[in-house]
């Protein structure tokens, strides 16, 4: 072979080295952008053009209940309307199949089966009416980790309230050294808990601080409630909706890797890759119509202190079944 010859064929090398390669490297991206391109709305699970993911938020490690999941969401894609609807269910719901809170059915699933999305699954069925196509658990740590990578969030305060009894990790069992007296007496442990103060009105949170705020649940007055938590839990998932599609954001394909091993870390479902495409074209489509609907009054009736249900805080259909309930959110869906 001549030295021309060699360097011809060293040339040619390259250059098929140099086209060939990166699109065996980037194909999968290739053909994942022309998926979410030409969505294939047949390859998800839905009914009548609505697909229904059940999001789970649970403590996670460094928390007395891991696996309890005290954030319980519906997340329902309607791809005829471009519509997205968010109804969160209150984790104090009772359940008497389990004859337990509706937070403790993915715990009993992943104690009884290994995991539990399908017992998350039903009886979030159970409740609405609609059966979720997917469902995806996440821990606290993930809104920490990911809001702090975002730089923040701004999050629209609707009420005043102080928390005194917020609890602080890893502090569940403290004695107290030095208030032992006092502790026994009130029956407080005051060294358990921090005190919280949120003011009305525009705020600026880290992930800590978005953390605290959506988890707060002893506050006196209406922000103590259950109710009030789920609304405080959608202003947060909107505002990092919002940080999301900021420009900055989407057009850095840096941010958004970090982003994707971020919630890749905190993260258990069984949405597959082929899904997720069309899901996420499905939200981009939908980013200006995402509507956050919270069960009305009357919907819901609560029981304390009764036998039949252990003698825990809970709440029940008011009527006996979920009937009313699951039509009001056939309509809003």
């Amino acid at each position: 072979m001549t030295g021309k010859s060699v360097v011809k064929v060293i040339i040619i090398s390259t250059l098929i080295i140099l086209i060939i390669l990166p699109f065996y490297i980037f194909r999968n991206y290739l053909i994942l952008g022309y998926k979410f391109y030409k969505p294939d709305y047949s390859k998800v699970g839905s009914e009548s053009g609505i697909v229904s993911i059940l999001v789970l938020g649970k403590g996670g490690e460094g928390h007395t209940a891991p696996d309890l999941t005290d954030t319980i969401m519906n997340v329902y894609l309607n791809y005829n309307k471009n519509k997205i609807s968010l109804l969160s269910l209150p984790r104090d719901i009772w359940l008497p199949e389990l004859r337990a809170k509706l937070n403790s059915s993915y715990y009993w699933g992943k104690k009884n089966s290994g995991s539990g999305l399908s017992l998350s699954s039903e009886a979030a069925k159970s409740i609405t009416g609609i059966n979720p196509n997917y469902v995806v658990v996440v821990d606290f740590s993930l809104f920490k980790d990911l809001i702090d990578n975002l730089g923040g969030i701004e999050v629209e305060v609707k009420n005043f309230f102080t928390d005194n009894k917020f609890p602080i990790p890893g502090k569940e069992n403290d004695e107290c050294p030095g208030e032992e007296k006092l502790a026994t007496s009130l029956k407080t442990y005051p060294c358990r808990y921090e005190s919280l103060t949120f003011n009305k009105g525009l705020q600026q949170m880290d992930g800590e601080t978005a953390l605290k705020f959506v988890r707060s649940r002893n506050a006196e007055g209406d922000e103590g409630t259950d109710i009030a938590r789920e609304v405080r839990q959608q202003l947060v998932i909107q505002s990092i909706k919002n940080k999301l599609l900021n420009k900055d954001i989407i057009y850095n394909p840096k941010k958004i890797l970090n982003l994707y091993r971020i919630v890749n870390s905190h993260l258990e479902t069984n949405v597959d890759i082929d899904s997720a495409v069309v899901l996420v074209r499905i939200f981009f489509d939908s980013r200006d119509n995402i509507q956050n609907i919270s069960i009305p009054d009357g919907y819901l009736t609560v029981s304390k202190g009764v036998k039949k249900y252990d003698y825990q805080y809970v709440f029940l259909p008011s009527g006996g079944t979920w009937e009313k309930l699951q039509q009001w959110i056939n309509q809003k869906i």
